[in-house]
């Protein structure tokens, strides 16, 4: 790789950032990326992958791999809470395959992201590097980390999260709004199940709570769970807290036999408070631009986070491509006119939290195809 390209750092290494890596990367771009994390965790999470996302890795060569790895649900079952009434019932397997022409997929977060990293050499990542500051020079942008010697480059992308210090540094400080929710979930061995059976893939939609349940591989050897409960007093963000198994399992008294039996066999949970943001003023700033969480973090209600951030990449990547590396500005401005309506959009609809409760054509958020997305000229002032 020539050493006179414009070096691009990318500030996070989650799915959006190592995304944009990969991407950048077979445009032939020199790239590094900055992570805060001393090193990578399998977290115990599960992922969906819809089909919009699933274009996004089946360009980047990881539709078969992932294939292998996770499981494809034949359905999308919302039952009512305690009832177990069906609410709407979205068939996915090989009739999601026939209408979109992909898969929708459920895995673990960690095997994705494990996915990911193999796209990106390992030299181009340092680890233990937590951003504190960002300066735009006319020479060039430099970085300093809490830790380690400073970094420079001629192109920043902010990629990182909800909490994203680069956007502070853009857009001044400014706390993401809690929703009054806290989330619960949890990643453990279906045998622990015992000898009854739960449903592929379930959202429990209750009266001011919700629960989904599905297994992340294609033996269902593995059961995830993730919830939304009112809990105001908890403000804490951190995927890596731990939950109170009996404080969990007393939200959901009441509720199914089967989400009892999930709660029942769970030997343990982590706990995050859900937080969201108002659609930002701008994504930009001269050469620097914001992806995924660090310009609009959504609830998790149609799991459509990762899968705007993956799609963000793409439709970045090609901006830059597209309008070059000399008119970054351009092309940044280009990005977010043609991702802001799209991720605005499925903000709100996130945050009303209907998406599947009742009938639903949901070809706007999964027929979309970040690799062939008309690019949109921005507007002029």
């Amino acid at each position: 790789m020539a050493s006179d390209k414009p070096l691009i750092a990318i500030i996070g290494a989650g799915m959006g950032g190592l995304t944009a890596a990969a991407v950048l990367r077979r445009m032939g771009c020199e790239v590094r990326v900055f992570e805060q994390a001393a090193k990578f965790a399998r977290v115990g999470a599960g992922i969906q992958m819809s089909p919009n996302a699933m274009c996004v890795l089946r360009g980047l060569g990881l539709e078969e791999p992932l294939r292998r790895i996770g499981f494809q649900p034949p359905s999308w079952m919302n039952k009512t809470w305690d009832s177990g009434e069906m609410q709407f019932e979205f068939p996915l397997g090989a009739p999601v395959e026939a209408r979109y022409g992909l898969p929708y997929l459920m895995l673990h977060r960690g095997d994705l992201h494990q996915a990911l990293l193999s796209l990106v050499p390992p030299e181009w990542i340092e680890l233990n590097r937590q951003l504190v500051g960002v300066a735009q020079h006319s020479c060039g942008m430099e970085l300093r980390f809490s830790d380690g010697p400073p970094a420079r480059a001629d192109i920043v992308i902010a990629a990182d999260g909800v909490h994203s210090r680069v956007r502070e540094i853009l857009l001044g400080p400014e706390e993401p709004r809690f929703t009054g929710r806290a989330a619960y979930r949890a990643v453990f061995p279906a045998s622990l199940l015992g000898a009854g059976t739960v449903g592929h893939y379930t959202k429990w939609w209750g009266p001011d709570r919700h629960i989904v349940i599905y297994f992340v591989g294609p033996r269902k050897e593995e059961i995830y769970f993730v919830t939304s409960v009112p809990e105001p007093e908890y403000r804490r963000e951190s995927w890596s807290a731990r939950g109170d198994l009996g404080g969990l399992r007393k939200a959901f008294e009441g509720f199914h036999e089967e989400v009892q039996r999930v709660l029942a066999a769970c030997p343990e949970v982590h706990k995050w408070a859900i937080l969201e943001r108002d659609p930002l003023p701008r994504w930009s700033d001269g050469r620097i631009a914001l992806l995924g969480d660090a310009c609009h973090p959504m609830t998790p209600y149609m799991a459509q986070g990762a899968a705007t951030a993956l799609e963000d990449a793409v439709v970045l990547s090609r901006c830059i491509e597209e309008i070059g590396l000399g008119e970054m500005e351009t092309a940044f401005t280009c990005y977010e006119a043609t991702r802001k309506e799209r991720t605005s959009l499925i903000q709100l609809n996130s945050h009303l939290n209907r998406f599947m409760s009742g009938p639903t054509d949901p070809d706007w958020v999964y027929r979309y195809d970040a690799w062939r997305e008309p690019l949109r000229a921005p507007a002029r002032p």
